[in-house]
């Protein structure tokens, strides 16, 4: 079950990711040219929305059975000394959760919103933050917590 959800969650962050990054570019370009927030820009937050939940609670269970993190989590000293268990038991969690806090009140925010200008302008801003703290947060194959792409 571990292995099947680990595969799962690192196809999914590709789209989530794309997702992701249209839906920043979308906004910025919006907010840049003070186009009119159509239900496509809607629905491509929401999608957006979605996926970012979606790998939220895939992440969370795997956070709870993996074994990695269990060691960690047993040994919370030991954890913050070394860079890969401190990665998985408390960067990786942390960053990914104020990211998607972060995505989910560009939504939420947007949505709020009244008038379009406003509504690509939150969301260009908290998407883009989140973003980067997600393009920080992926164990990329060339990064010191490797993960393969898939």
């Amino acid at each position: 079950m571990y292995t099947g959800l680990l595969h799962l969650h690192s196809f999914l962050r590709y789209i989530a990711l794309i997702l992701l990054i249209i839906a920043t570019l979308k906004s910025i370009s919006g907010f840049v040219s003070k186009k009119e927030f159509s239900p496509l820009d809607n629905k491509l937050s929401l999608f957006t929305f979605i996926s970012m939940h979606l790998q939220l609670t895939i992440g969370l269970i795997l956070y709870f059975i993996s074994p990695i993190v269990k060691t960690g989590l047993s040994d919370m000293g030991r954890a913050m000394k070394e860079p890969s268990l401190r990665f998985w038991t408390v960067e990786h969690i942390s960053m990914m959760l104020v990211a998607i806090i972060l995505v989910s009140i560009g939504r939420i925010s947007a949505k709020k919103a009244t008038d379009d200008n406003t509504k690509f302008k939150r969301q260009a801003i908290l998407f883009t933050i989140g973003l980067i703290i997600i393009m920080i947060s992926i164990p990329w194959p060339f990064s010191k917590v490797a993960r393969p792409w898939f």
